[in-house]
């Protein structure tokens, strides 16, 4: 295991930085779309939202950072694999069978362990003993932190958990992908969205069902702008940044800390009360995570 360095560089900083600021967007993506979810729109209207808006912001990066060193069809696997149309049907659907605190704990929990074993085939990377322990305390902290909320969830959850599961480890695979291929954040950006908005959104507007007829222009207004602005945008830019800083595994744990803030921001936002068992599961995350930094 490598010795941590006494004086992170700059560069070092800003990828923590950035991890940071993905977990505080996937917390409200997380609460937001439960909210959203749970109310009028459907999983197909969600993720038409998102990229319709997350598309048009992205058009202006096109000419300039599409990623011509890589052939199309593993530009086609990236948008597959990464946070595009497949990654946010699957959160929606799981989210519209199970609670949000399923999500957090197996779709963001469980984001290290897929990441750290597909990332030492793809890249190589080990993690060593203190990494794979932290990895564990991670986990068990999110579970902590989710268990009163799973204990809410019906007949459905086991489907639920199934999609964010198959999400979990399908975006591992773009974590490892995109520091083995070398992209920056601004060619994923180009990579995830405008794929993404090209095909399903033309999709969604003849083929598939919508009840967005029913939803208010409140509503529409804000998960088109959150989602298009937050995860579409910023989180793919600064999920690059901090892979490149500080490695797929560490950038998962990050977000494997999600389960952790979401619930925090469920107290205000969704009138939820955390007791003891989930504030140590704050506390064992928050551990976790700094043995993993810690490691690096």
């Amino acid at each position: 295991m490598t010795a941590p360095a006494a004086n992170p560089s700059p560069a070092t900083w800003t990828g923590y930085a950035s991890g940071l600021g993905v977990v505080g967007i996937w917390s409200g993506f997380i609460v937001f779309s439960r909210v959203g979810i749970t109310g009028n729109l459907s999983a197909y209207d969600m993720t038409a939202l998102r990229f319709l808006v997350g598309g048009l912001i992205t058009l202006p990066f096109v000419m300039a950072h599409w990623p011509r060193h890589i052939p199309l069809m593993k530009i086609l696997f990236l948008a597959a694999c990464g946070p595009g149309a497949v990654y946010s049907l699957l959160m929606f659907t799981g989210l519209k069978a199970a609670p949000a605190a399923y999500a957090g704990v197996f779709a963001n929990g469980t984001l290290p362990i897929f990441t750290a074993a597909i990332a030492y085939f793809v890249i190589g990377e080990q993690l060593g003993r203190m990494g794979l322990i932290g990895i564990a305390v991670i986990f068990a902290g999110g579970v902590a932190v989710g268990y009163k909320g799973m204990q809410a969830g019906g007949a459905d959850a086991i489907g639920g958990i199934a999609l964010f599961l198959t999400a979990s480890a399908t975006l591992a695979v773009y974590v490892a992908a995109i520091r083995r291929w070398n992209l920056t954040p601004k060619q994923t950006l180009v990579v995830i969205n405008i794929p993404t908005a090209a095909l399903f959104v033309p999709l969604w507007f003849f083929v598939l069902p919508s009840s967005m007829d029913q939803a208010g222009p409140g509503e529409i207004a804000f998960q088109a702008l959150f989602q298009g602005f937050g995860p579409s945008f910023l989180a793919v830019l600064l999920m690059t940044h901090a892979v490149h800083r500080l490695g797929p595994t560490l950038m998962a744990g990050f977000a494997a800390s999600v389960p952790t803030t979401a619930a925090l921001l469920a107290v205000p936002v969704l009138g939820e009360a955390l007791g003891l068992i989930e504030w140590s599961g704050v506390v064992v995350v928050t551990a976790g995570l700094l043995m993993l930094m810690w490691r690096r």
